[in-house]
């Protein structure tokens, strides 16, 4: 089940209009339209907010295998969220919790290699030199897609 799909469903569960959850997220009906069709999705800071709204985990908002609420039995997930891994193999700017900056990344380009448990693996070009790191993923604040990926 994808993300848009669970929230309607949750929100309808709970009674609620999409013009009762926009004004809870403060934000428009439309963009809770948008994030339910799957136009887009929401920002990372709304995606807590919505799971506490909706009663749900943010795993279960967010992980394609997940069928079950965050009360029932818990399954087995992979650390990374479905949306983060969308971002394997795009140009990112990563932004940091303020005790977490990587001085290396900071308002730095990087290509998103792949996922290593809760490590992020990235690639920066250095001038001809491309440097690859990791960063741990919990220290990740935002992940800004470059334009034209």
């Amino acid at each position: 089940m994808r993300l848009g799909k669970r929230l309607s469903q949750k929100r309808k569960d709970l009674g609620m209009t999409q013009t009762e959850l926009a004004e809870q997220m403060h934000v428009t009906r439309q963009t809770v339209s948008r994030w339910e069709s799957g136009a887009v999705y929401p920002d990372v800071t709304k995606i807590a907010e919505l799971a506490s709204l909706l009663h749900v985990s943010c795993d279960y908002l967010l992980q394609d295998e997940m069928e079950q609420d965050a009360g029932e039995e818990s399954v087995e997930m992979p650390a990374v969220s479905r949306l983060l891994q969308n971002t394997v193999g795009k140009r990112v700017k990563l932004g940091f919790y303020d005790d977490e900056e990587d001085i290396d990344l900071e308002d730095t380009e990087c290509l998103v290699k792949g996922f290593e448990g809760n490590w992020m693996q990235v690639e920066i070009t250095n001038g001809k030199e491309a440097v690859q790191k990791l960063v741990a993923v919990s220290s990740i604040l935002s992940v800004q897609l470059i334009d034209g990926e």
